[in-house]
């Protein structure tokens, strides 16, 4: 599911016939590597936190934003799909991180927002930064209102609320799409992903609209996993490497949904959120992770060598 791209390309990698050849190996390594940066992200804040004092972590978390922003920049410049996917994916992680959650976290602790308590364990279950975030949802309004009205795109999420509300409109309401840079492509799908989810979570959990017991929220929880699967079926028939892991980001940040829920529920242990107690495990995964990255990075220089 990409934000931003062409009419043609989004026809070739998206839309392929019903009986095209299926890349087992490409959407498996696209979805394995897109899908451990979930743990790891959670992973990286807690330790940051354990480590560094509080000063150091806010610079040092506003740099991981300024680094990331800068690797999306550097990916419009970059040579080949691939590599720019990568570019923007990465990068996008490291802002995210660092630009939204940090700062989101720093400005509820210096003005006193309360974490969620188990009302029976005292324990923490959600976060003061998390807490806030639902704040935000005029603003992912707003750039959603600007997708729907103002671009012709690749994204089937955007392209059904335009065919819904712009009807036979929709050719001359969104009649051009922005300019195509695939590592902004990958940077805004990965940050408009993320902040939806976070969004639907958030809202999920809050007992005044729903509460974590909700049958909505478990509803939820079940469409998005079925929703997962089926964006899978989608990416397995997609041959480029770019665009499968574009594709991945849509499917895992999907997938990730359920399984937030049901470890919000207490039906497994999250050790991404103890990875201090959790080194080997969160050392296969950091590992599995990078060998992905590189070899996804190695098949982007070798294809453009030919």
């Amino acid at each position: 599911m990409e934000q931003i791209t062409d009419v043609k390309t989004t026809e070739m990698n998206l839309m392929p016939s019903a009986g095209s050849k299926r890349y087992w190996w490409k959407a498996i390594a696209s979805f394995l590597m897109v899908l451990f940066t979930m743990p790891l992200g959670h992973a990286l804040m807690i330790i940051m936190e354990h480590v560094m004092n509080e000063t150091v972590l806010h610079y040092s978390a506003f740099a991981m934003g300024a680094v990331g922003m800068v690797m999306v920049i550097i990916g419009v410049f970059a040579q080949g799909d691939t590599r720019q996917t990568l570019w923007g994916f990465l990068g996008g992680l490291l802002f995210w991180t660092g630009w939204v959650e940090f700062l989101f976290m720093y400005f509820a602790n210096r003005f006193g927002t309360q974490p969620e308590l188990d009302p029976v364990t005292g324990e923490i279950v959600t976060r003061p930064e998390y807490l806030i975030l639902p704040a935000s949802f005029g603003f992912w309004m707003m750039v959603m209102v600007m997708y729907l009205f103002s671009t012709k795109n690749g994204c089937n999420f955007i392209n059904w609320w335009q065919r819904l509300l712009l009807r036979g409109r929709k050719a001359d309401i969104a009649a051009r799409p922005m300019t195509r840079h695939v590592s902004i492509i990958t940077f805004m799908e990965l940050m408009m992903i993320l902040w939806t989810s976070y969004l639907v979570l958030m809202f999920c959990y809050d007992d005044v609209f729903l509460g974590e017991h909700h049958p909505v929220t478990l509803l939820v929880g079940l469409g998005c996993l079925v929703g997962a699967f089926f964006i899978f079926v989608k990416q397995l028939r997609i041959a480029s490497w770019g665009a499968n892991i574009r594709m991945a980001i849509a499917t895992v940040v999907v997938f990730w949904t359920p399984v937030e829920i049901l470890g919000r529920m207490n039906l497994f242990s999250e050790i991404w959120i103890d990875p201090m107690n959790h080194v080997m495990e969160m050392g296969i995964i950091l590992a599995v992770f990078i060998i992905l990255a590189v070899y996804l990075w190695y098949m982007s220089a070798k294809k453009k060598k030919r």
